[in-house]
């Protein structure tokens, strides 16, 4: 009798509860994804699914419906989804000849302006544009420049403001050595530009986005390029709805076709 129990106790502190994970149906989330952001994965549904993968198990979510569940009530989750799937690879005074044309515009008016930077990135560009603007000769005092993106991560980047050397590969030595100090493998803004600029994380198809206000001039680079065609004329409404003057053009990036 007491052999019987023992055997049964040892079986019991053998017995595990298996969990089955799923990481097969990856089409909810990336419907989901395209309504919150606009983002779309339509052409790199294999890619996705890795990425979402990856981002399950690094969390011990045990399918891509339990991510869907917990991302629709956890803020903080869904955020880390976000900074997961979107990507901020840029460099400084990138398509440079649209920057000098907005310091042109610039220097005709008289009165202080606000620049909008939709997405912002790690910051490259809205700084591209405060250090043009000053190398132009114009007064600090005379513009202000907002840099927003979606994703958190990359909006905390741009606001510490520390690059590598493939990020400032199209700058001067001259400004280079007047804007930059350099440690043994990066290159730090000062904070004569970094003060030109003021990040916030935002999302431009929430309804809060429209709460920046009014802008004079409006730089949306290389986001489109990740919406499908419907996308596109939605988020270039919302950017239209925000100039002060209707008849300012926005500055897309080359590959923002519509």
């Amino acid at each position: 009798m007491l052999n019987f129990f023992k055997k049964k106790i040892t079986l019991n502190s053998k017995e595990k509860i298996v969990v089955k994970k799923d990481y097969s149906d990856v089409e909810p989330i990336s419907d989901y994804f395209k309504s919150e952001t606009g983002v779309t994965f339509e052409k790199q549904i294999t890619i996705l699914k890795n990425k979402l993968t990856t981002f399950c198990r690094q969390r011990d979510i045990n399918s891509f419906t339990e991510l869907l569940d917990r991302i629709k009530s956890d803020k903080s989750l869904k955020q880390s989804l976000i900074d997961a799937l979107t990507t901020n690879e840029t460099f400084f005074y990138r398509e440079f000849k649209q920057i000098e044309h907005l310091v042109s515009l610039v220097k005709k008016l008289d009165n202080k302006v606000d620049i909008l930077c939709a997405p912002s990135a790690t910051g490259e560009e809205p700084y591209s544009i405060a250090i043009a603007l000053l190398e132009a000769g114009v007064s600090s005092n005379k513009f202000k420049i907002t840099g927003i993106d979606i994703n958190e991560e990359a909006v905390q980047r741009a606001e510490k403001a520390v690059y590598k050397e493939r990020n400032i590969r199209n700058l001067s030595l001259v400004i280079l050595n007047k804007y930059f100090i350099k440690d043994e493998k990066h290159y730090i803004l000062q904070n004569i530009i970094k003060s030109q600029v003021h990040y916030r994380v935002a999302n431009l198809f929430d309804t809060s986005f429209k709460s920046l206000g009014k802008f004079d001039f409006i730089f949306s680079r290389n986001m489109l390029i990740y919406f499908d065609k419907e996308t596109k004329v939605k988020a270039k409404e919302i950017l239209e709805s925000m100039r002060k003057n209707e008849t300012q053009e926005i500055f897309f990036g080359h590959a923002d076709l519509f």
